[in-house]
C-alpha cells in the first residue's frame, strides 16, 4: 500500500515536473527587461550608425571627386580618388545591406 502511495506522489511531481518546463515557454512569453534593455540599445545603436553613415559616405564621394578633378594628371591621386569613392561606396552598400538583412529577420522572428 505505501509502495502505490509513493508511487502515485512520485508521479504526480514528475508530471508537474514536465509540465512546468514545457509550458513556461509559452506562458511566460514576455522578455525580461534586461533582454528588452539590450534590444533597445542594439536598435539605437543601428539607427545611429546609418545617420552617421550616410553624411559620412557623401563626404568620402565628395572627397574622391574633388581628388579626381583636382589632381592635375598626377596618376596617384586619380588611383586613390578612384579607390576612395569606390570603398566609400561599397561600404554605405554594405551597412545598408546589413539593416536590410536585420530587418527581414526581425520580421521573421517576431
Amino acid at each position: 500500500m505505501k509502495s502505490k502511495k509513493t508511487f502515485f506522489i512520485i508521479n504526480i511531481f514528475l508530471l508537474i515536473f514536465i509540465l512546468l518546463f514545457t509550458l513556461s515557454g509559452s506562458v511566460f512569453a514576455a522578455d525580461p527587461k534586461l533582454v528588452t534593455t539590450i534590444n533597445k540599445a542594439f536598435e539605437n545603436i543601428e539607427d545611429w550608425l546609418i545617420k552617421l553613415s550616410t553624411p559620412a559616405a557623401a563626404v568620402a564621394v565628395g572627397t574622391g571627386v574633388f581628388m579626381k578633378k583636382f589632381s592635375f594628371g598626377d596618376e596617384e591621386k586619380i588611383k586613390i580618388g578612384k579607390k576612395l569613392i569606390k570603398s566609400s561606396l561599397f561600404s554605405y552598400g554594405f551597412i545598408l545591406a546589413i539593416d536590410l538583412i536585420l530587418s527581414a529577420i526581425k520580421s521573421l522572428v517576431g
